[in-house]
């Protein structure tokens, strides 16, 4: 991955990484962070304990499992406490915007084609092919998620009370994730053992040499917990939000759509336990239904565009936002692509502040407690949750595909089956074999499907279909 070479003598620590050095590495890792967080993760593992040795397997494992205790992008925040822990505040703010900077350029200019040239019939088919393997990804991330973490008949019962919430009751998810919380928090007192969870990852066995941060090498002062750091930070952080937020309430009042993205995305940010695919239905609730940035239809185009570039997949709400934008008009009808950039811009700052925050403020206390059951019984309530709300928008991915014209009224099988599209089933089954039986990775899945609605539209004039 990297020219950088392993030191020749690894019975000694590698030589200091310099800011430069880590500006580069981390500006790198921004274009070329495909693979989901799971790729995400194993590229800087390979990386920067492996090869570069900057840290070591232990410590990168303890850093990744206070990461995936916190609401929001795991290898992302990952990445800013890495850099925040070799360079201070400044390293952790390099290595986190980095990471996201390359996808919010890229998904910019993606949207745009996507908005201008989305009806040419070449773009169309292919995202005809790669909406059935959206709806196949979000399927298999909904059994990975409850392969892990739904392993007692209290927290299937639970996963399957959140799809029936969200599903028939349509239940805000923000409800559903401060019951599955309470209940967590409940019977991890009542019955501590379903709601017991072992190591994401696990403790690392493998040696590849001493590392500029080893096992035992002491937290450097800018680690070491101080209620004054942490206070400054907490003031510094609110005063930015806070400041964002008055300029767009001032210029733009409470009602403006991008005051509105503003407050809406730092909720957003806020429920994210569970990964991107979590916080989903809840993107798609306010954007599709409360607000009207986008449709349901744009946004499986949307969370395809995510899953195609790098960075972390909650990075769709720069499509979301950036549609918002451009539906509401904020600027006029004549600065649509501005409107548009507005407003990707203000989701993506949005969601990733509380990131940084999260990091520079919490470390040093979140891991002192993330072995007692009293924190973790509520993050294992919200997992068994997010798997039944994952499953809903797979659900109503699927409806928006196969039955492209809308579900009938009536549930004769005539009526059920005379707008029913054959081929996406097709697509989505294969698609979700390929990743669960084969292992093939996400992005030679989509390009696949995308290559097969490609073909589809191609030859269908051909065939006569």
């Amino acid at each position: 991955m990297s020219t950088v070479p392993t030191t020749a003598d690894n019975t000694k620590p590698p030589a200091e990484a310099s800011l430069s050095e880590a500006f580069s590495y981390w500006l790198k890792l921004g274009f070329i962070s495909f693979g989901g967080p799971a790729g995400q993760i194993s590229m800087m593992h390979q990386e920067l304990v492996e090869r570069r040795r900057w840290i070591s397997e232990h410590r990168f494992l303890h850093a990744l499992n206070y990461c995936m205790l916190l609401p929001g992008p795991e290898a992302q925040q990952l990445a800013t406490y890495i850099g925040w822990l070799m360079h201070g505040t400044k390293g952790g703010i390099i290595a986190g915007t980095l990471f996201v900077l390359p996808s919010l350029f890229i998904l910019i200019a993606l949207t745009w084609i996507y908005i201008v040239f989305g009806n040419v019939p070449a773009v169309a088919g292919i995202l005809y092919g790669i909406k059935p393997a959206v709806t196949a990804i979000v399927v298999f991330a909904a059994y990975r998620i409850g392969s892990r973490a739904l392993k007692n008949a209290v927290l299937w019962a639970m996963a399957a009370a959140a799809f029936v919430a969200i599903f028939a009751f349509n239940v805000p998810f923000p409800y559903i994730v401060l019951g599955a919380a309470m209940v967590g928090f409940i019977g991890g007192r009542l019955a501590p053992d379903k709601f017991k969870t072992g190591g994401h990852h696990g403790d690392g066995h493998r040696s590849y040499g001493p590392a500029l941060i080893d096992d035992n090498t002491p937290p450097p002062e800018h680690a070491c917990f101080k209620w004054t750091r942490v206070i400054t930070y907490a003031l510094v952080g609110l005063f930015i939000w806070a400041g964002v937020m008055g300029l767009m309430l001032a210029q733009y009042g409470w009602e403006g759509t991008l005051t509105q993205m503003g407050w809406f995305f730092t909720k957003a940010a806020l429920l994210t336990f569970g990964g991107a695919y979590a916080v989903l239905p809840y993107v798609y609730q306010g954007g599709v239904d409360q607000y009207q940035w986008l449709t349901g239809i744009q946004m499986i185009d949307g969370l395809a565009l995510g899953e195609t570039t790098p960075g972390p997949l909650i990075m769709v709400v720069a499509f979301v936002g950036f549609l918002g934008g451009w539906t509401k008009e904020i600027f006029g009808p004549d600065m649509l692509a501005l409107a548009g950039i507005a407003g990707a811009t203000v989701a993506t700052f949005f969601t990733f502040l509380p990131s940084f925050l999260f990091i520079l403020l919490g470390g040093p206390a979140v891991e002192a407690t993330r072995h007692d059951i009293k924190f973790t019984a509520p993050l294992t309530g919200i997992t068994a949750a997010v798997v039944g709300v994952v499953l809903n928008l797979a659900v109503f991915f699927a409806y928006h595909v196969l039955w492209p014209q809308g579900f009938p009224t009536s549930l004769s099988l005539v009526t059920v089956f005379s707008n029913f599209d054959w081929l996406p089933v097709i697509i989505g089954v294969v698609a979700f074999v390929a990743l669960w039986r084969f292992k093939v990775g996400i992005i030679p899945v989509i390009l696949a499907c995308g290559g097969a609605g490609l073909a589809y539209v191609v030859l269908r004039p051909l065939l006569g279909i």
